[in-house]
Formats: structure tokens, sequence, C-alpha cells
């Protein structure tokens, strides 16, 4: 019969308890800054997608394609493995032998530009769910056309691409574990990790589970309270 000797202490005996903490913060912090390179990033390339040029469209939509298309995984190993190879020979060893935590930041770069083009689809979505009224309506004040996307369209598109927008940033939250592959160790390398020294990987990746249902349900209340304050009256949303 098999036996398992169970040992919930290595979570937080010394030094496995302060290295996954640190796993948990590397989590945190990569992931939100990969958000908002995603989130600015995003917000352009949605813009481009619905511009009346033609040349921006295209722009926009090879972006999205071409990000969207290619694994998260591949582009995580082309952002480390090859990417620094486009640069001159002593750019390169420089970055590998003088970057701290190159993969960390590697990863950000990969996580934020594939999330991108998520985002942007998200926010074109809202875009196209803009009354052709409410252009007019700006013009109508005198708005400018800078100005009409920027005080009126864009304000109203977010509101009604939110949702999609919470769903994407958990999507990023959650990527961001994959970020282990670079030599990253945020929370699931740490979970890994430990495991490779105590032979208690059931206890370290149920408390990694554990921390993605807990960070994700918190982000998702958060998400939630924002999307009824900024609820417009008339159009459709998720039920209170």
């Amino acid at each position: 019969m098999l036996y398992y000797d169970f040992d919930w202490s290595v979570l937080w005996r010394h030094p496995y308890g302060g290295m996954f903490l640190k796993g948990i913060w590397t989590t945190v912090h990569l992931s939100l800054s990969a958000w908002m390179i995603a989130l600015l990033l995003g917000l352009l390339v949605g813009l481009f997608r619905t511009l009346p040029i033609r040349g921006a469209r295209l722009v926009g939509g090879a972006y999205v394609e071409v990000f969207r298309n290619i694994p998260l995984l591949v582009q995580l190993f082309f952002w480390y493995f090859a990417a620094p190879s486009l640069f001159p020979r002593d750019l390169e060893l420089w970055l590998y032998g003088n970057v701290n935590d190159l993969g960390y930041w590697m990863a950000i770069i990969a996580l934020g530009t594939y999330t991108a083009a998520r985002v942007a689809e998200a926010v074109r979505s809202g875009l196209l769910a803009v009354p052709l009224g409410q252009y007019r309506a700006a013009y109508s004040t005198g708005l400018s056309g800078r100005q009409t996307y920027r005080h009126v369209v864009l304000p109203y598109a977010l509101r009604v691409a939110w949702p999609l927008l919470t769903t994407e940033f958990l999507t990023c939250f959650k990527n961001s574990a994959l970020a282990m592959t670079v030599g990253v160790l945020e929370t699931t390398g740490t979970a890994g990790y430990i495991d490779s020294f105590t032979f208690h990987g059931l206890e370290t990746t149920t408390a990694a589970s554990l921390v993605y249902l807990a960070t994700s349900g918190a982000v998702i209340l958060t998400m939630n309270r924002i999307e009824k304050r900024l609820h417009i009256p008339g159009l459709i949303r998720r039920g209170a």
C-alpha cells in the first residue's frame, strides 16, 4: 500500500516559507507589470483596428493575428532565447551576463505583448458597440475627432468592454505561471523548486493552487464593484 508522509510545515518553515512568499510576490508584480503593457498597447492596437484609416487597420490587424495565434510558451522562448541574438554580439553577451533576472524582464515583455493582442480585441468590441449617434452628438458640440475619442468614445467603450478586460487580466495573471520555463521563480516555479528539495509536491502545488484561487477571487470581486460603479443606465450588464 502506498504511503505518503504529509508535511504541511514545508509551506512556512525556514527557508521554504520565505521562498514561497517571494514567489507569490513575484507573480503579483510580474502580472501587474505585464498587464500595464497589455492595457496600454491593447488600447492603441484596438483603436487602430477601428479607425477609418486602412493603413492603421492593417497594422492593428497584423499585430493581433501574429501575437494572438502564436502560443505564449513559444513567444516566451523567442524573447528569452532568440531575441537577444538579433542584437550585436557584444550587446547579446552583455544582456546575458549583466542584466539581473533577464528571464523576468523577458517574461514581462512576452506576457504583455501577447495579452495586448487579446485586450485589443476586447477594446475593439467596445468601440464597435458605441452607437453612431454618440459620435454625431460629440461632433455637434464642437469636439474634434481626437477629443471625441478621448472624452466620449473611449470612456463609453471601456465600460462596455470591462467584463472582457476583467477576463483578460485573470488570464494574464494565470499565464504568468509559464514564466517558470525561462527560470523565473514565481508561485508555480517556487512550488516545484521546493518540491525538488522536500519531495512534498502535493503540499506545495496545493498551496499554489489556493494562492491562484484566492487572488483570482479578490480580482473578480474588485472588478465587479468597479463595473457596477461604471455601469451606464440602459446598457446590458451582468446581474447584480
